[in-house]
């Protein structure tokens, strides 16, 4: 993988009045990797984005992006699919593809070509002579998706694209996502979807009130802020398991538990099968998803705050 970075960011910051939406945040994204953006809404992830494609302007920090601190990269070697979708309804959608790929400086013919591919890929063949107004919401979304990457873009930035898709739709995408990685394009992708960060991303970013919180890969991650937890289906249930010692947490999934401890597994299965007869102890690591929890759960103080 290339030594540069195809984004960088150095200590930027964003406020609009006296909130602030981006509050020193460095990262860097590998050039050819699939980096995820997650967040609690109001976070700062759509902010950042906007910064990294020039649409706002960083009060303080530094952005770069494949290797250039201008506005040039920005136009012409990058896809962005913001979260607002937007076409123009009235379009062919064969028509409407050759022109935004020819807006980023492709060749007619060659942009035609790739559309054609990416219609047959999504299973979009069928509507390429249809105006855009006449599509399904997930037709339209995939239409954008081509669109966004029609001309073959370097780093691609995806702001919530599987939000609103069904199941089968979510799959066609997420595999379009991967067909752009094994291309070797830069993928930025911002999600709440927490399974899907887990299976696609080289790298997950986490921004919370502004600030980063996590970057790194899964691994890294579950590492650095993973607790040990054991997955457990043993006689007296969850109600027993509280009682034994070094017991934090117990959550109860009715048949197994997931069960959070203050000292090594291996002292707690030796008093656990001193009191109950056990039939599944599983060590595990927690999941994306329980991490984003632990740092976006409201405070309890805050759980008491009136809303405005």
């Amino acid at each position: 993988m290339p030594d540069t970075p195809a984004i960088v960011l150095e200590s930027v910051t964003k406020r609009f009045g006296q909130t602030t939406a981006v509050d020193d945040v460095s990262l860097q994204v590998p050039q050819g990797a699939i980096y995820g953006f997650i967040g609690p809404n109001g976070s700062g992830k759509t902010t950042a984005l906007r910064m990294i494609m020039n649409i706002l302007l960083p009060d303080r920090g530094v952005i770069e992006v494949l290797g250039d601190r201008g506005t040039s990269a920005a136009r012409d070697q990058v896809g962005y699919l913001p979260e607002e979708r937007g076409l123009y309804k009235q379009m062919p959608v064969r028509r409407l593809l050759t022109y935004y790929g020819q807006l980023k400086g492709g060749q007619r013919a060659a942009v035609q070509q790739e559309a054609d591919g990416w219609l047959l890929r999504l299973g979009l063949s069928g509507v390429a002579d249809k105006k855009v107004q006449m599509l399904s919401k997930g037709m339209a979304q995939k239409v954008q998706f081509i669109a966004t990457v029609v001309a073959r873009p370097a780093l691609v930035i995806l702001d919530e694209p599987f939000s609103g898709l069904d199941p089968v739709n979510r799959d066609v995408l997420r595999d379009a996502v991967l067909e752009l990685k094994r291309r070797g394009t830069t993928v930025v992708f911002s999600t709440h979807d927490m399974t899907m960060a887990e299976l696609l991303c080289d790298r997950i970013f986490m921004i919370f009130k502004g600030r980063k919180v996590l970057d790194g890969s899964l691994d890294e991650i579950q590492r650095t802020y993973g607790r040990e937890e054991v997955l457990v289906r043993a006689d007296g249930g969850a109600a027993l398991l509280r009682q034994v010692p070094g017991v934090q947490d117990v959550n109860d999934h009715g048949n197994v538990q997931q069960v959070r401890l203050s000292g090594h597994p291996q002292a707690f299965l030796t008093a656990l099968v001193a009191r109950t007869t056990v039939h599944r102890f599983e060590i595990t690591r927690p999941s994306l998803h329980d991490i984003f929890v632990d740092i976006a759960r409201p405070a309890p103080e805050e759980d008491t705050v009136p809303a405005a």
